[in-house]
Parts: C-alpha cells; structure tokens; sequence
C-alpha cells in the first residue's frame, strides 16, 4: 500500500506485520507456526505457510493490511465482507 509493507513472502514463510496482542497470543499458542521478526524496534510475525490453510492465510493478510491503511479505507472495505 503505497510505500507502506504489510506483508513479504520468504521461501515457505511470510513476514506480517500482525496485530500486537493478536501475534502475542500466536507465539504463545501456535510456536510451530509463528515466531517474532524483529523490524526495526519492533516484532512482526514469521509465519510457516506450510501450516495454514487458505482461509486463515487470507484472515492473516487482511490483518495485517488492516494494521497499516487507515481507518477510513478499512472500516468500509470490512463492514462490506459477507
């Protein structure tokens, strides 16, 4: 989204840039599928590809896109998802 990234691809990872509490609670409950990726003072989110399956990938990403447009562009783009 313009020069702002939400989301990269690594071999069979990505890197997303999460919710906070969210990705917290991730590293916690699910560590075999995400770990932190220190970005600048910051953490994103590793996440193994290989153990999501396309519904919860494309949560993830939307999330994550979420976390850096603004509100104005978000709330309406979601509040018309079935």
């Amino acid at each position: 989204m313009g020069k702002k990234t939400f989301a990269l691809h690594t071999g069979g990872r990505a890197i997303l840039k999460l919710d906070k509490p969210h990705q917290e609670l991730l590293f916690e409950a699910r560590p075999e599928t995400f770990s932190r990726c220190k970005v600048a003072t910051n953490y994103w989110s590793y996440v193994e590809l290989g153990n999501l399956d396309d519904d919860e990938l494309s949560n993830l990403v939307l999330e994550a896109w979420c976390n850096i447009v603004p509100k104005k562009v978000s709330r309406p783009y979601l509040a018309a998802l079935p």
